[in-house]
């Protein structure tokens, strides 16, 4: 069993990404506050390149190229403010706006490339940062899938991502955490088999416990980012916090979320236990060259993913403030 609360505590400059696209990015943030507040450290912030069609309506996630007032830290990673956004049609990241929230740039990862490339751009900016700790944080569960739960719909960022985190933990590499928050809340695996990966994980002995919950000072720091960021399932933990239980719906009525008061904490694991255990996606596409080899690869397991559904539907601008 792996010790997160000594590595979170001890951690001085910690980078918290969020690994799912959109509104991660915000579950984030849990992590990421509480060590601010709690312990003095100066965390880096980040999320992924990728936002869902509600903002961007271009399917997949935008290349470094396609992005402008950026600042290059590695290969496959910018330091974003509030002033970055994709080129050629202005959209801004929610890494942009929580950049601007808490005046400080927060980091882009450009999930278009493989989990080696991820791994070794992430090393590099984590050097020039003078980060000490990498925590990948998936907001719902999904990271953990086997593949074939019914409510599957967006595994592929997610399982490039963790399979990036156990890249960039192969010795010398920094400690790196993978991290649950918001159990259920993307509507997509329910609690029940969240709660069964995450004991997968744990028989295997990449578990960490127990869980860290929210606190009211953090809670109030994501309720200012819930404002300047449309999310729906970031936001599904926060009411979780405030008591509310029961099903509840997300994105136009397609997804039903299961709320409860697991959904108010987050769960942290190793990721390259988890990967050898639950993680079997991640497992899957860990020696994928790129964003385009690893959605093969998930469809060869028969898996359709985000990045299918984006392709399919049609491609119209929407100024609408709706979350994936």
């Amino acid at each position: 069993m792996i010790d997160a609360a000594t590595r979170l505590r001890e951690s001085r400059r910690p980078l918290v990404l969020g690994i799912g696209g959109g509104g991660d990015v915000v579950g984030a943030l849990a992590t990421s506050e509480a060590c601010r507040l709690q312990q003095g450290a100066a965390p880096v912030l980040g999320g992924v390149t990728w936002e869902r069609r509600p903002i961007d309506p271009e399917p997949g996630p935008r290349s470094a190229e396609e992005i402008e007032n950026a600042r290059r830290l590695a290969p496959a990673v910018l330091a974003a403010s509030s002033a970055t956004r994709v080129r050629r049609s202005g959209v801004r990241f929610a890494e942009a706006r929580v950049a601007e929230l808490l005046r400080e740039e927060t980091l882009l990862v450009d999930v278009s490339r493989g989990p080696a490339t991820i791994a070794a751009g992430v090393r590099v900016a984590m050097a020039e940062l003078g980060c000490d700790l990498a925590v990948f944080v998936d907001v719902g569960g999904d990271a953990l899938a086997h593949g074939d739960e019914p409510g599957l719909a967006s595994p592929l960022c997610d399982a490039v991502m963790l399979a990036a985190a156990v890249r960039l933990q192969k010795p010398p590499g920094p400690p790196v955490l993978g991290a649950i928050f918001g159990i259920g809340c993307d509507g997509e695996l329910t609690p029940r088999e969240v709660l069964d990966r995450l004991d997968e994980v744990a028989a295997a002995g990449g578990s960490a416990s127990p869980p860290a919950s929210l606190t009211p000072e953090v809670v109030q720091r994501m309720e200012e980012a819930v404002r300047a960021v449309p999310t729906e399932a970031s936001a599904m933990a926060l009411r979780a916090y405030r008591g509310q239980t029961g099903q509840t719906t997300i994105r136009g009525g397609r997804r039903t979320v299961e709320l409860s008061p697991l959904a108010a904490d987050t769960y942290y694991f190793d990721p390259e236990t988890a990967v050898r255990s639950a993680a079997r996606l991640a497992a899957a596409v860990g020696d994928a060259r790129d964003l385009e080899h690893a959605n093969q690869i998930l469809h060869g397991l028969g898996i359709r993913t985000e990045l299918d559904y984006e392709r399919d539907a049609p491609h119209t601008s929407s100024g609408r403030r709706v979350q994936q």
